[in-house]
């Protein structure tokens, strides 16, 4: 069984930051990639950021120059710096991981249960 619990979102006014967290547990035994995704209302589930086991990553054009995503592979950790955040950025933000839980065996998608960011003056 594998966890994966954000943190970090809230209110915040345009212009403003926010750092996502999500921590991964559990049986893993090698992760391919962490990252985010994000969904407004009305609105499909769309790719934020996302970095891969050697380091490389991918952005959205929409958040390129404003979001870092980092990882913390002893921690099994992905963080999300979130700045110059603007009113299209309010959505839920679910953290993926991409991973396997055992050796011979392929990846599988796992997913958070979501945290709300809200940018609004």
């Amino acid at each position: 069984q594998v966890q994966l619990v954000e943190s970090g979102g809230g209110l915040v006014q345009p212009g403003g930051s926010l750092r996502l967290s999500c921590a991964a547990s559990g049986r893993i035994f090698s992760i391919y990639s962490m990252g985010w995704y994000r969904q407004a209302p009305g609105k499909q589930r769309e790719l934020v950021a996302a970095i891969f086991s050697g380091g490389s990553t991918n952005y959205a054009d929409s958040v390129k120059g404003r979001f870092t995503i980092s990882r913390d592979n002893a921690k099994n950790t992905v963080y999300l710096q979130m700045n110059s955040l603007k009113p299209e950025d309010t959505a839920v933000y679910y953290c993926n991981a991409v991973l396997s839980t055992r050796w011979g065996v392929g990846t599988d998608d796992y997913w958070g249960q979501g945290t709300q960011v809200t940018v609004s003056s």
